[in-house]
């Protein structure tokens, strides 16, 4: 769970090291309230957007690579590109219909204010893979099952956007300059944009796969098939309980 702390401890140490990207981010996670304010108020927009676009392309980076790692090297230096792409491609093609929809509901949020938001949600869930990376690392070294690591990878993915997701949903009611009719319509907006989030996501996430590469098959960076993320997580499921 995400929780916002107490107003109280509002200082941020690392603003004298304006190069410790590692730093703001982990002062960003222990108070995030001054960080919400900062963001509403406009205040180190641009370092916030380089700190979290950076980190978190690392702890996507190595998390990529750890999953890759099952079907050799070539496959982690791969799975290492292609997982923070996955991140940044989803935000980037869903970020304007949100910004728009908040332009036409009247806020007066600016489009770095929502990036900044969008960064931040990514960074939390790329801090949460770093965490879950020994975790994985290890299963993947002591278990050679392709289906088990397979859906491990999806649980991890799923419990740590979760996180990240939860966090960007109470952000948005934090800064929202909207009342009335029209802030219950832009929380109605946010709720239907994060489905479609995820539903970009896992369907980004589809074409560009593989991230754990195919037991028994040369390497290839991509490999297109049709169907898509839902209906393979489907079949995978049914050859688990012996149905295909």
């Amino acid at each position: 769970m995400v929780f916002f702390p107490n107003e109280g401890n509002c200082n941020l140490r690392v603003w004298s090291e304006p190069m410790n990207y590692f730093g703001i981010v982990m002062e960003f996670l222990r108070d995030r309230v001054e960080f919400l304010q900062n963001v509403r108020n406009g205040k180190h927009l641009e370092k916030y957007i380089l700190s979290f676009a950076l980190c978190s392309a690392l702890f996507f980076a190595i998390y990529g690579a750890i999953m890759g790692s099952f079907s050799g090297s070539l496959q982690a230096i791969a799975s290492a590109i292609k997982l923070p792409a996955l991140y940044l491609l989803t935000l980037l093609i869903c970020l304007p219909a949100l910004f728009f929809f908040h332009v036409v509901s009247g806020s007066k949020r600016t489009f770095f204010q929502y990036l900044c938001l969008l960064l931040a949600s990514m960074s939390a869930i790329s801090v949460m893979l770093f965490g879950f990376a020994p975790i994985v690392l290890f299963f993947r070294l002591s278990i050679n099952d392709y289906i088990f690591f397979t859906l491990l990878n999806i649980v991890v993915l799923a419990a740590s956007s979760f996180i990240g997701v939860q966090f960007f949903y109470r952000s948005m009611n934090f800064i929202n300059d909207l009342r009335g009719k029209q802030k219950k319509q832009s929380v109605s907006a946010v709720k239907g944009w994060l489905i479609l989030y995820g539903f970009v996501g896992s369907q980004l996430g589809w074409t560009l796969k593989p991230f754990l590469g195919v037991p028994g098959e040369t390497f290839a960076i991509f490999r297109p098939e049709a169907g898509n993320f839902y209906a393979a997580l489907i079949q995978m499921f049914g050859r688990i309980l012996g149905l295909n």
